[in-house]
């Protein structure tokens, strides 16, 4: 998460700069807002097991193209509900994996930015 006061940079696939995946990074970024959905729903729900998939496939799918940051919070998600957690915590994964989530960007970094 960022720190109080600090804007969240954007978050540009690892893969951004291939042009023969430009597309399908570009798809799992606009797919980002239905996962995000999916999470919070499941999230509302006490939808656990959903919840641990959801995160398992978010994992899985971001770290395929590109985006580990994501891919790293999911894997924490998933970790916290199948440990069984307390719930505030699983709560704080979700926040914190949906904070990353919504950084995430098509395209690539601006030029000069050393953003990825």
């Amino acid at each position: 998460m960022t720190q109080i006061g600090q804007a969240a940079e954007p978050l540009y696939s690892a893969l951004s700069r291939d042009p023969a995946l430009a597309e399908i990074v570009e798809m799992f970024v606009e797919e980002m807002p239905d996962r995000i959905a999916a999470l919070q729903n499941q999230l509302d729900a006490c939808q656990w097991e959903g919840l641990a998939r959801t995160a398992h496939q978010l994992k899985g799918a971001a770290g395929s193209y590109g985006y580990a940051p994501v891919s790293r919070s999911a894997a924490q998600l998933e970790a916290a509900v199948r440990d069984g957690e307390p719930e505030a915590q699983i709560r704080d994964a979700v926040d914190t994996l949906i904070a990353v989530c919504k950084r995430a960007r098509g395209g690539a970094p601006p030029i000069g930015s050393g953003r990825i």
